[in-house]
């Protein structure tokens, strides 16, 4: 089984984090995005993923360390696929092409999901969907009275169907998909100047290929500062009746945990009280400081600080603050009244 995760968005609704780290870099409970991914999807496909391949924007030598690491670490083969112009999602799955061989899972990497039933490999494709309140603000799937899939429709004006299309594909042929992926591109088939893979899952559908779906318990989203803390939070709450979230290196030191609350490697933590809700990165210290609902990434410092709501980035030195903030790496904010 390969996997392919297109990854190359600029993150621009997430910025200044996505400045410096791409989106599915970001850490949600302690763990990238991306990571949190792939886990999901080894829990959930019974047949091991053997390689798996990240298109991306551009490639650096950290950003092809940690994802190397990644795979190694679900025991597959990373490998790696530049899309240096955004030319939509068909054109993304098309960079791994020579992946698109028997079974193949597309992943997006701006989506997380739960879910409790195994893939069904024996089915020709398969589509993850979640229903939702609002269709009119998805891609949805339209069911036949055999429970296939016998339409695509974006944004949907009037009701068709509450199902929607979280960003996640199984095709028992991937080489199948490659024909029409490369067919949609030949012809020049575009959508507001991008090719889109839902312009082939419709072809493949009207073609005769066979679409089922499997539905997810919980789908969450990265797309911005608001989501992804929802994200971490739901995640924190998933791992806190199953693992300790807190490092055997963390040093607590006259402080409170509110749980869920994840600790990474190193971190020093005084005189403050953390949580709910709270992921805090490798190294980082906290000081006199009264924090819930929040990200802190690795290498940073906070001191007589509240927050809530909040994301900081790497190496950030925040003295004194009160409020609901984003800064994003190497970034240092003092407020002279708490400044030492």
């Amino acid at each position: 089984m390969h996997l392919i995760i297109p990854m190359a968005g600029k993150g621009k609704r997430m910025r200044p984090h996505t400045l410096t780290t791409p989106k599915p870099l970001i850490p949600i409970a302690g763990k990238p995005v991306v990571e949190r991914l792939v886990e999901e999807i080894c829990a959930t496909c019974p047949t091991p993923i053997r390689t798996i391949g990240f298109v991306v924007n551009e490639l650096e030598d950290t950003t092809q360390t940690q994802l190397s690491q990644l795979a190694k670490t679900m025991g597959a083969q990373a490998r790696f696929y530049e899309q240096p112009e955004a030319r939509g999602t068909a054109h993304a799955v098309l960079c791994a092409a020579e992946l698109l061989q028997g079974p193949v899972i597309v992943a997006f990497a701006d989506t997380l999901f739960k879910c409790d039933l195994a893939l069904d490999t024996d089915q020709e494709s398969v589509i993850w969907v979640k229903k939702v309140q609002d269709p009119s603000a998805f891609g949805v799937v339209k069911l036949g009275a055999q429970n296939q899939v016998i339409d695509f429709v974006e944004k949907p004006i009037t009701f068709v169907s509450d199902l929607a299309i979280i960003g996640v594909y199984y095709f028992k042929e991937g080489a199948q998909l490659g024909q029409f992926l490369k067919k949609l591109i030949d012809q020049n088939e575009q959508k507001d100047g991008e090719y889109q893979l839902t312009t082939a899952l419709i072809a493949m559908n009207k073609a005769g290929v066979r679409f089922t779906i499997q539905e997810v318990a919980e789908w969450l989203d990265c797309g911005n500062k608001a989501a992804t803390l929802h994200t971490n939070q739901r995640f924190l709450t998933f791992m806190a009746g199953n693992q300790d979230l807190v490092a055997n290196t963390a040093q607590l030191h006259n402080s409170l945990l509110i749980p869920p609350v994840y600790l990474g490697e190193q971190v020093v933590v005084r005189n403050t009280v953390l949580g709910p809700y709270v992921s805090v990165g490798d190294h980082t210290q906290i000081e006199d400081a009264r924090i819930q609902n929040s990200i802190i990434q690795a290498h940073s410092t906070v001191a007589y600080a509240t927050l809530n709501n909040s994301m900081l980035g790497n190496h950030v030195h925040l003295i004194g603050k009160s409020s609901e903030m984003s800064i994003g790496d190497y970034t240092t904010i003092t407020h002279d009244a708490h400044s030492r």
